[in-house]
Protein backbone atom coordinates (compact mmCIF):
# COMPACT_ATOMS: atom_id res chain seq x y z
CA UNK A 1 0.00 0.00 0.00
CA UNK A 2 1.06 3.45 -0.78
CA UNK A 3 1.40 6.41 1.71
CA UNK A 4 0.65 9.41 1.36
CA UNK A 5 2.36 11.72 3.53
CA UNK A 6 -0.18 15.25 4.11
CA UNK A 7 0.72 15.95 7.59
CA UNK A 8 2.79 19.28 6.70
CA UNK A 9 4.69 20.66 4.09
CA UNK A 10 7.70 20.39 6.29
CA UNK A 11 7.48 16.94 5.18
CA UNK A 12 9.51 17.29 1.53
CA UNK A 13 12.68 16.11 0.57
CA UNK A 14 15.48 17.50 -1.21
CA UNK A 15 15.79 17.02 -4.78
CA UNK A 16 18.55 15.86 -6.74
CA UNK A 17 19.05 19.54 -7.13
CA UNK A 18 19.20 20.49 -4.34
CA UNK A 19 21.46 17.26 -3.06
CA UNK A 20 23.99 18.33 -5.71
CA UNK A 21 24.32 21.65 -4.78
CA UNK A 22 24.87 20.35 -1.37
CA UNK A 23 27.36 17.90 -1.96
CA UNK A 24 29.19 21.21 -4.15
CA UNK A 25 28.65 24.07 -2.04
CA UNK A 26 31.45 25.91 -1.45
CA UNK A 27 31.63 26.73 2.73
CA UNK A 28 33.61 28.48 5.64
CA UNK A 29 32.46 29.76 8.67
CA UNK A 30 29.00 31.36 8.71
CA UNK A 31 29.73 32.53 12.48
CA UNK A 32 32.66 34.65 10.88
CA UNK A 33 30.55 35.68 8.02
CA UNK A 34 32.92 34.12 5.82
CA UNK A 35 30.31 31.06 4.29
CA UNK A 36 30.26 32.16 0.60
CA UNK A 37 26.86 29.89 0.30
CA UNK A 38 24.87 31.64 3.37
CA UNK A 39 26.37 34.95 2.22
CA UNK A 40 24.73 34.38 -1.19
CA UNK A 41 21.44 32.87 0.26
CA UNK A 42 20.82 35.96 2.56
CA UNK A 43 21.89 38.44 0.14
CA UNK A 44 18.93 37.19 -2.61
CA UNK A 45 16.49 36.81 0.61
CA UNK A 46 17.05 40.51 1.05
CA UNK A 47 16.71 41.60 -2.72
CA UNK A 48 13.48 39.29 -2.87
CA UNK A 49 12.73 41.38 -0.01
CA UNK A 50 13.34 44.37 -0.55
CA UNK A 51 15.14 44.73 3.03
CA UNK A 52 18.42 45.81 3.55
CA UNK A 53 19.48 42.13 5.09
CA UNK A 54 18.74 38.70 5.86
CA UNK A 55 20.09 35.79 8.20
CA UNK A 56 20.00 32.47 7.73
CA UNK A 57 18.57 30.41 10.85
CA UNK A 58 18.13 26.63 11.22
CA UNK A 59 14.30 26.64 12.12
CA UNK A 60 11.43 28.78 11.95
CA UNK A 61 10.77 28.98 15.51
CA UNK A 62 14.51 30.05 15.71
CA UNK A 63 13.47 32.69 12.77
CA UNK A 64 10.38 33.96 14.50
CA UNK A 65 12.24 34.27 18.07
CA UNK A 66 15.27 35.96 16.82
CA UNK A 67 12.95 38.55 15.42
CA UNK A 68 10.74 39.36 18.64
CA UNK A 69 13.52 39.37 21.28
CA UNK A 70 15.49 42.14 18.77
CA UNK A 71 12.16 44.17 18.65
CA UNK A 72 11.41 44.26 23.04
CA UNK A 73 12.91 44.57 26.13
CA UNK A 74 11.76 42.43 28.76
CA UNK A 75 8.38 43.35 30.35
CA UNK A 76 6.93 43.98 27.73
CA UNK A 77 4.16 42.88 25.14
CA UNK A 78 3.69 41.72 21.56
CA UNK A 79 0.11 41.33 20.12
CA UNK A 80 -0.72 38.46 17.88
CA UNK A 81 -3.56 36.59 16.60
CA UNK A 82 -4.77 34.26 19.08
CA UNK A 83 -4.11 31.00 17.91
CA UNK A 84 -0.71 32.38 16.36
CA UNK A 85 2.35 30.11 15.81
CA UNK A 86 4.28 32.23 18.23
CA UNK A 87 1.51 31.96 20.95
CA UNK A 88 0.01 28.39 19.99
CA UNK A 89 3.94 25.75 18.65
CA UNK A 90 7.05 27.44 19.90
CA UNK A 91 6.93 26.31 23.57
CA UNK A 92 6.06 29.68 25.04
CA UNK A 93 9.24 31.22 23.75
CA UNK A 94 8.69 34.75 23.82
CA UNK A 95 8.06 34.57 27.65
CA UNK A 96 11.03 32.00 28.47
CA UNK A 97 13.83 34.20 26.28
CA UNK A 98 13.06 37.33 25.83
CA UNK A 99 10.20 37.86 29.29
CA UNK A 100 7.58 39.25 27.20
CA UNK A 101 3.68 38.18 27.17
CA UNK A 102 1.75 37.97 24.38
CA UNK A 103 -1.78 39.50 24.48
CA UNK A 104 -4.09 37.78 22.55
CA UNK A 105 -6.95 39.51 19.77
CA UNK A 106 -9.57 37.33 18.08
CA UNK A 107 -9.41 37.10 14.04
CA UNK A 108 -11.37 36.52 11.51
CA UNK A 109 -9.35 33.86 9.50
CA UNK A 110 -6.31 35.08 10.96
CA UNK A 111 -7.04 39.13 10.80
CA UNK A 112 -6.86 40.60 14.07
CA UNK A 113 -9.66 43.43 13.77
CA UNK A 114 -7.84 46.67 13.85
CA UNK A 115 -10.66 48.09 16.05
CA UNK A 116 -9.80 45.65 18.81
CA UNK A 117 -5.78 45.73 17.80
CA UNK A 118 -6.00 49.45 19.17
CA UNK A 119 -8.16 48.72 22.02
CA UNK A 120 -5.64 46.08 23.04
CA UNK A 121 -2.78 48.56 23.10
CA UNK A 122 -1.79 49.39 26.80
CA UNK A 123 -1.74 53.20 28.11
CA UNK A 124 1.25 54.26 29.40
CA UNK A 125 0.80 53.45 33.37
CA UNK A 126 3.41 51.44 35.81
CA UNK A 127 0.78 48.86 36.57
CA UNK A 128 1.09 47.86 32.48
CA UNK A 129 3.93 46.14 29.98
CA UNK A 130 4.54 48.17 27.51
CA UNK A 131 3.15 46.94 24.28
CA UNK A 132 6.00 47.23 21.69
CA UNK A 133 4.99 45.12 19.00
CA UNK A 134 2.07 43.91 16.48
CA UNK A 135 2.68 40.45 15.36
CA UNK A 136 0.70 38.98 12.02
CA UNK A 137 1.08 35.52 10.59
CA UNK A 138 0.99 35.25 6.72
CA UNK A 139 -0.69 32.47 5.99
CA UNK A 140 -2.05 31.58 8.97
CA UNK A 141 -2.36 27.97 9.97
CA UNK A 142 -4.85 27.87 12.39
CA UNK A 143 -7.10 29.67 9.89
CA UNK A 144 -6.63 27.09 7.25
CA UNK A 145 -3.49 28.61 5.37
CA UNK A 146 -5.62 32.40 5.00
CA UNK A 147 -3.69 34.71 3.19
CA UNK A 148 -4.08 38.53 5.09
CA UNK A 149 -5.61 41.39 2.49
CA UNK A 150 -2.73 43.45 2.01
CA UNK A 151 -5.42 46.29 2.37
CA UNK A 152 -5.94 44.66 5.66
CA UNK A 153 -2.48 44.45 6.37
CA UNK A 154 -1.67 48.13 5.24
CA UNK A 155 -4.12 49.56 8.25
CA UNK A 156 -2.85 47.12 10.64
CA UNK A 157 0.73 48.87 9.22
CA UNK A 158 -1.04 52.42 9.68
CA UNK A 159 -2.16 51.84 12.74
CA UNK A 160 1.32 50.87 14.47
CA UNK A 161 3.28 53.94 13.12
CA UNK A 162 0.19 55.91 14.76
CA UNK A 163 0.57 54.44 17.80
CA UNK A 164 4.84 53.76 17.54
CA UNK A 165 4.56 49.94 17.48
CA UNK A 166 7.16 47.73 15.50
CA UNK A 167 5.47 44.98 13.47
CA UNK A 168 6.73 41.11 13.01
CA UNK A 169 5.65 39.12 10.70
CA UNK A 170 5.27 35.23 10.78
CA UNK A 171 5.61 34.82 6.99
CA UNK A 172 6.74 30.87 7.09
CA UNK A 173 4.44 30.66 3.79
CA UNK A 174 4.64 33.97 3.09
CA UNK A 175 5.21 32.72 -0.52
CA UNK A 176 1.91 30.97 -0.52
CA UNK A 177 0.16 34.43 -0.01
CA UNK A 178 2.40 35.95 -2.50
CA UNK A 179 1.28 33.19 -5.41
CA UNK A 180 -2.60 33.07 -4.03
CA UNK A 181 -2.84 36.98 -4.54
CA UNK A 182 -0.82 37.63 -6.35
CA UNK A 183 1.01 40.47 -4.20
CA UNK A 184 5.03 40.26 -4.19
CA UNK A 185 6.46 39.48 -1.09
CA UNK A 186 8.48 42.49 -1.15
CA UNK A 187 4.83 44.64 -1.17
CA UNK A 188 4.05 42.13 1.75
CA UNK A 189 6.29 42.79 3.43
CA UNK A 190 7.05 46.43 2.89
CA UNK A 191 5.93 47.56 6.35
CA UNK A 192 7.12 44.97 8.68
CA UNK A 193 10.37 45.70 10.70
CA UNK A 194 11.67 42.51 10.60
CA UNK A 195 9.81 39.46 8.83
CA UNK A 196 10.73 35.92 9.15
CA UNK A 197 10.55 32.97 6.10
CA UNK A 198 10.48 29.06 6.44
CA UNK A 199 12.33 27.65 3.24
CA UNK A 200 11.63 23.95 4.35
CA UNK A 201 7.94 24.29 4.25
CA UNK A 202 6.54 24.87 0.89
CA UNK A 203 9.77 26.33 -0.43
CA UNK A 204 11.03 22.49 0.12
CA UNK A 205 14.36 22.85 1.60
CA UNK A 206 15.05 20.39 3.97
CA UNK A 207 16.78 22.68 6.77
CA UNK A 208 16.96 26.41 7.13
CA UNK A 209 14.48 29.50 7.32
CA UNK A 210 15.75 33.36 7.19
CA UNK A 211 14.87 36.50 9.28
CA UNK A 212 14.86 40.03 6.86
CA UNK A 213 14.95 43.30 7.73
CA UNK A 214 16.81 46.76 8.21
CA UNK A 215 20.61 45.92 9.14
CA UNK A 216 20.61 47.22 12.76
CA UNK A 217 17.49 45.00 13.76
CA UNK A 218 19.21 42.00 11.76
CA UNK A 219 22.78 42.41 13.53
CA UNK A 220 20.55 42.63 16.45
CA UNK A 221 19.22 38.82 15.26
CA UNK A 222 22.59 37.65 14.42
CA UNK A 223 23.49 38.17 18.14
CA UNK A 224 20.96 36.43 19.61
CA UNK A 225 21.39 33.49 16.72
CA UNK A 226 24.73 33.00 18.17
CA UNK A 227 23.37 33.06 22.18
CA UNK A 228 20.50 30.45 21.05
CA UNK A 229 23.29 28.63 19.65
CA UNK A 230 21.95 28.67 16.18
CA UNK A 231 25.57 29.88 14.65
CA UNK A 232 26.21 27.09 12.46
CA UNK A 233 29.71 26.87 11.24
CA UNK A 234 30.12 25.57 7.41
CA UNK A 235 25.98 25.84 6.95
CA UNK A 236 26.54 26.70 3.13
CA UNK A 237 25.76 22.82 3.06
CA UNK A 238 22.47 23.93 4.20
CA UNK A 239 22.12 27.00 2.23
CA UNK A 240 22.74 25.45 -1.00
CA UNK A 241 19.47 23.81 -0.76
CA UNK A 242 18.37 27.06 0.44
CA UNK A 243 19.09 29.27 -2.48
CA UNK A 244 17.53 26.45 -5.24
CA UNK A 245 13.97 26.57 -2.53
CA UNK A 246 14.22 30.40 -2.74
CA UNK A 247 14.62 30.44 -6.29
CA UNK A 248 12.41 27.67 -7.90
CA UNK A 249 9.64 26.72 -5.06
CA UNK A 250 7.15 29.77 -5.51
CA UNK A 251 6.79 28.65 -9.22
CA UNK A 252 5.43 25.15 -7.67
CA UNK A 253 3.25 26.54 -5.13
CA UNK A 254 0.18 27.45 -7.59
CA UNK A 255 -0.10 23.58 -7.93
CA UNK A 256 -0.37 22.87 -4.44
CA UNK A 257 -2.90 25.68 -4.14
CA UNK A 258 -4.64 23.97 -6.79
CA UNK A 259 -4.74 20.31 -5.32
CA UNK A 260 -5.91 21.46 -1.93
CA UNK A 261 -8.92 23.39 -3.73
CA UNK A 262 -9.71 19.82 -5.58
CA UNK A 263 -9.29 18.25 -2.24
CA UNK A 264 -11.73 20.57 -0.61
CA UNK A 265 -14.34 20.36 -3.35
CA UNK A 266 -14.44 16.76 -3.65
CA UNK A 267 -14.51 16.10 0.64
CA UNK A 268 -16.95 18.94 0.94
CA UNK A 269 -19.57 16.63 -0.55
CA UNK A 270 -19.55 13.32 2.03
CA UNK A 271 -22.18 13.67 4.87
CA UNK A 272 -19.48 13.15 7.57
CA UNK A 273 -17.05 16.14 6.72
CA UNK A 274 -17.40 19.63 7.27
CA UNK A 275 -15.62 22.29 5.05
CA UNK A 276 -16.36 25.25 2.97
CA UNK A 277 -14.54 24.77 -0.24
CA UNK A 278 -14.15 28.49 -0.49
CA UNK A 279 -12.47 29.34 2.36
CA UNK A 280 -9.10 27.40 0.88
CA UNK A 281 -6.78 29.75 -0.33
CA UNK A 282 -3.33 28.13 -0.34
CA UNK A 283 -1.94 24.23 0.32
CA UNK A 284 -3.82 23.81 4.09
CA UNK A 285 -7.32 22.07 3.91
CA UNK A 286 -8.85 21.57 7.61
CA UNK A 287 -11.98 19.08 7.71
CA UNK A 288 -13.88 19.36 10.49
CA UNK A 289 -15.26 15.89 11.94
CA UNK A 290 -18.45 14.95 13.65
CA UNK A 291 -16.82 12.72 16.00
CA UNK A 292 -12.85 12.74 17.51
CA UNK A 293 -10.78 13.79 14.83
CA UNK A 294 -7.98 11.56 16.45
CA UNK A 295 -10.02 8.39 15.26
CA UNK A 296 -10.57 9.76 11.83
CA UNK A 297 -7.08 10.42 11.78
CA UNK A 298 -6.37 7.03 12.63
CA UNK A 299 -8.44 5.62 10.06
CA UNK A 300 -6.93 7.62 7.14
CA UNK A 301 -3.15 6.48 8.40
CA UNK A 302 -4.62 2.63 8.26
CA UNK A 303 -5.56 3.84 4.60
CA UNK A 304 -2.32 5.20 3.69
CA UNK A 305 -2.49 9.01 4.27
CA UNK A 306 -0.95 10.77 7.10
CA UNK A 307 -2.54 13.70 7.97
CA UNK A 308 -3.01 15.91 11.67
CA UNK A 309 -5.35 16.07 13.65
CA UNK A 310 -4.77 19.83 15.11
CA UNK A 311 -7.70 20.06 17.84
CA UNK A 312 -10.57 17.20 18.51
CA UNK A 313 -12.89 17.99 15.54
CA UNK A 314 -10.86 19.02 13.12
CA UNK A 315 -8.10 17.31 10.44
CA UNK A 316 -5.18 19.39 8.56
CA UNK A 317 -4.41 18.39 4.86
CA UNK A 318 -1.07 19.85 3.76
CA UNK A 319 -0.18 19.80 0.12
CA UNK A 320 3.34 19.98 -1.24
CA UNK A 321 5.11 19.41 -3.87
CA UNK A 322 6.47 15.73 -2.91
CA UNK A 323 2.61 15.46 -2.83
CA UNK A 324 1.50 15.38 -6.40
CA UNK A 325 -1.87 14.10 -8.65
CA UNK A 326 -1.86 10.25 -6.95
CA UNK A 327 -1.40 11.91 -3.42
CA UNK A 328 -5.15 14.49 -4.07
CA UNK A 329 -6.63 10.90 -5.67
CA UNK A 330 -5.40 8.65 -2.63
CA UNK A 331 -6.34 11.14 -0.05
CA UNK A 332 -9.90 11.84 -1.74
CA UNK A 333 -10.17 7.97 -2.02
CA UNK A 334 -9.51 7.27 1.89
CA UNK A 335 -11.95 10.43 2.85
CA UNK A 336 -14.73 8.76 0.91
CA UNK A 337 -14.41 5.73 3.13
CA UNK A 338 -13.55 7.58 6.63
CA UNK A 339 -16.58 10.01 6.26
CA UNK A 340 -18.51 8.93 3.10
Amino acid sequence: MRTFDLRSDTVTRPTPAMREAMATAEVGDDVFGEDPTVNRLQARAAEIFGKEEALFVPSGTMGNQVCLGALTRPGEEIIAEASAHILLNEGGSAARLWGCQVTTVPGERGAMPPADIERSIRTPDVHHPRTAVISLENTHNYAGGAVLPQAYIDAVAALARRHELLLHMDGARVFNAQVASGVPVARIARDMDLVSVCLSKGLGAPVGSLAIGGRERIATCRRLRKGLGGGMRQAGVLAAAGLIALEEGPALMAADHRRARAFAEAVSRLPGARLDPASVQTNIVFVGTEGDARDAEKQLTALGVLTFALDPRRIRFVFHRDAGDDALEGAVAACRKVFG
